[in-house]
């Protein structure tokens, strides 16, 4: 009688699956592996079933409470996620039992939802996305209740978990010297786009407006993310040359206030906010039309440390990065971007600058960044870091 699959319970509240961009490769390659994969997230604009099956990973949803700037917001956000995450994880663990529970934060109160599972025998995986403290401290500043009580559940987390999977060098020594891990129980999986969906296509002409440079910035616009800092270097490249447009995909919580302060700037006329691109070829084709990419996250203590999984999908579509000058953004992007003073929103716009004016430079930054992508920071080298840290964790060695 052949041996049943290993099951995997992975908990994420942060985005909805298959829109998480971290989580749903990782899912993929777990179910190419052999492995039977359960997923509870939330549910999202477009993700609205509260079960679904896709591509071989089923999938549970609740409805969230999602925050919307306020510290209150994020307490009663985070708080339905672990009322609704625990009770689905606890009904899934008695039907079927799981091998391994995957935690995603942020937040780190899912450990609440593996801890059951995990007294149970349970093998349990911290996927470290964010240092809570770090960001909690950007968003909202100051170091009070709430922020040691991030650091309490951040250590509790390390605590507990048999293994850790950390998305860059920087956040492994934050698990080895904050958490007090063992090097051997700590595994790197970037977060590495996939080289064979995301191709530099030859419709860049077709889609660039004669005559004008097209910049473009594809993310997440949170406090942190750096999009006011990327509108007032755009105000400064404004009174350095006019044959530009940019162009700005995505949402968050200050997508509106973002709005506008570019109309406060005057930049209205030659900035385009889009909202969320639900579909990838769009996305790509804005890519591949952009001259420049742009990756404002000014320098943080959380930023500095942090991959930004941007810069590697722009260079994965061969195109230069302009970036402030940041530890890990260097890690990612070598050679392929140009580096701007940290948080000089008139240094980033002259940056800007300088590649518009030399169309080599720019071509061969974006063949050196593709490259890079291909060579080892795709998302092929990272899956296989990802089933070792499976591997590990199920041979039982972790020191959780």
């Amino acid at each position: 009688m052949a041996a049943r699959r290993p099951r995997v319970l992975i908990l994420v509240e942060n985005q909805p699956v298959p829109h998480d961009k971290r989580v749903w490769p990782e899912c993929l390659a777990l179910v190419e592996a052999g492995y039977e994969v359960v997923v509870v997230c939330p549910q999202g604009d477009r993700d609205r079933a509260a079960f679904e099956r896709l591509a071989g990973v089923e999938i549970h949803r609740y409805a969230p409470a999602f925050a919307h700037g306020s510290r209150r917001g994020y307490l009663r956000e985070y708080a339905t996620a672990a009322w609704h995450t625990a009770l689905l994880a606890r009904r899934l663990a008695r039907e079927r039992g799981f091998d391994v529970v995957h935690a995603c934060n942020p937040p780190d109160v899912l450990l609440l939802a593996a801890l059951p599972l995990k007294r149970h025998g349970t093998r349990f995986v911290f996927d470290h996305h964010d240092l809570v403290p770090e960001l909690y401290e950007t968003r909202f500043g100051g170091r009070g209740l709430l922020y040691r009580l991030s650091c309490l559940l951040e250590r509790l987390t390390f605590l507990v978990a048999d293994v850790v999977i950390s998305t860059n060098e920087s956040y492994r020594r934050i698990a080895l010297e904050r958490g007090r891990k063992r090097p051997e129980d700590v595994f790197v999986v970037r977060n590495g786009p996939d080289t064979a969906g995301l191709s530099p296509a030859p419709l860049a002409r077709a889609a660039r407006p004669g005559g004008v440079h097209v910049l473009a910035y594809v993310g997440v616009m949170g406090p942190q993310d750096g999009v006011d800092v990327a509108l007032h270097a755009l105000a400064h490249l404004r009174g350095l040359r006019s044959d530009w447009r940019a162009v700005l995909v995505g949402d968050g919580d200050v997508h509106r206030e973002m709005v506008e302060l570019a109309r406060r700037l005057g930049l209205a006329d030659v900035v385009e906010f889009t909202g969320f691109v639900h579909e990838p070829e769009g996305v790509r084709s804005l890519l591949a039309a952009a001259d420049v990419c742009l990756a404002p996250e000014p320098k943080t203590p959380l930023n500095d440390v942090s991959t930004m999984i941007k810069i590697a999908e722009y260079m994965a579509m061969a195109r230069p990065v302009v970036a402030f000058d940041l530890t890990e953004s260097r890690v990612t992007a070598g050679d392929a971007a140009l580096y701007a003073e940290p948080n000089d929103p008139a240094s980033f716009a002259a940056c800007i600058d300088v590649l518009l004016d030399d169309p080599g430079r720019r071509a061969a930054m974006g063949a050196l960044g593709r490259e890079r992508v291909a060579n080892g920071l795709g998302w092929e080298r990272s899956k296989r870091s990802l089933l070792d840290a499976y591997a590990h964790a199920l041979a039982g060695r972790g020191g959780g």
